[in-house]
């Protein structure tokens, strides 16, 4: 009787103190996610999904919590665009330039709106292409690869037939903003536009760029393709760490030597921006090194552009929805008189 008992004592002991322990690691856990988090998921004000806040810092925390109506930031050395004061001097529905050495942003207008970008979208072609493509990979053009494209857009003057690299393809990309060659890109890189649209999306996610998405490699109008000035500074802050990028935008011209079918084929590319042409001029001490025009109806006319100054500070500047080309240029170096005062 007495050794019953005491084994019912025992499993009863064992009982209270899984419990107890079981109770102890819940709250503990609990506890520390709280710590960690602030905050929990779900949805915003807006509508949007809070991200949880990682950093560690009270600076770092301050600075995101200050922000909190912006996207969530993924590096400490980030611009943090708060809308600057008009002045009378940007007329466009976006305007930025920010210093991407110290991280500061020295004008900022309508940064986070979501606007049509036109062929500033090869720029995320391009980095895209970067990490998932070899540089010295060839492709053939196919009819299909061009079925889906404007005739009267711009083009690289691509072929059925023509067989070309992944390198030259980038410079066909950029230079004259050819739509045949973000197309050729998409399948040599990923196998089809889709598949490789998909890996955009995934690549402006890992970035930050999280106001974006993309409908396709080129930047014809599509509802579904949608960027901001502040992403198209965040997919700059990636690619300016890349020699290949600041390779072919610093390219005045560019002869590309490619066969179709065996018959060699010579063509001349060249950059467009007006301001390595002499139509506009930048502000004293301010040196463009590159970037990136686009122009559809819809999206007005735009410019991404790369700049140093006497220092060597590296700054991004954009200007989206402009109303001509003319306003286009007058926008942007309004943006980067700012650098210097």
């Amino acid at each position: 009787m007495s050794r019953k008992k005491t084994a019912r004592q025992v499993r009863r002991r064992r009982v209270f103190f899984r419990a107890f322990f079981v109770t102890l690691l819940i709250t503990g856990l609990s506890a520390g996610a709280f710590l960690l988090v602030k905050k929990p998921f779900g949805t915003g004000e807006n509508g949007e999904t809070p991200l949880p806040l990682l950093y560690e810092s009270p600076v770092e925390l301050k600075k995101l919590e200050a922000a909190a109506d912006k996207p969530a930031l993924f590096g400490t050395d980030l611009c943090v665009a708060e809308e600057s004061e008009p002045d009378g001097t940007i007329d466009a529905e976006a305007g930025i330039v920010f210093n991407r050495t110290t991280g500061e942003a020295v004008y900022s207008h309508n940064a986070y709106q979501q606007l049509y970008p036109a062929s500033i979208t090869k720029c995320m072609t391009f980095l895209t292409a970067l990490k998932y493509g070899d540089l010295s990979a060839t492709v053939t053009v196919t009819e299909e690869m061009l079925s889906n494209l404007d005739p009267a857009s711009s083009v690289a003057g691509l072929k059925p037939g023509d067989t070309l690299t992944l390198e030259q393809l980038l410079y066909g990309l950029m230079m004259p903003s050819g739509n045949d060659a973000a197309n050729a890109i998409a399948w040599l890189v990923a196998g089809g536009e889709d598949e490789f649209v998909a890996l955009m999306n995934e690549e402006a996610r890992a970035i930050g760029a999280t106001r974006s998405h993309f409908a396709n490699a080129h930047g014809l109008t599509d509802p579904e393709h949608y960027t901001t000035a502040y992403d198209i500074y965040l997919i700059y802050n990636e690619l300016l760490d890349h020699d290949k990028f600041l390779e072919v935008i610093g390219t005045s011209d560019y002869m590309a030597q490619y066969e179709n079918a065996g018959t060699p084929i010579a063509t001349t590319w060249a950059r467009g921006i007006w301001y390595f042409n002499g139509r506009a001029q930048a502000p004293e001490g301010i040196t463009p090194i590159g970037g990136k025009t686009g122009t559809t109806p819809e999206a007005g006319y735009c410019l991404s552009l790369a700049s140093v100054d006497p220092q060597g500070e590296q700054f991004v500047s954009v200007v989206l929805k402009a109303e001509n080309r003319d306003d286009l240029y007058e926008n942007m170096t309004a943006l980067l008189s700012k650098i210097q005062k």
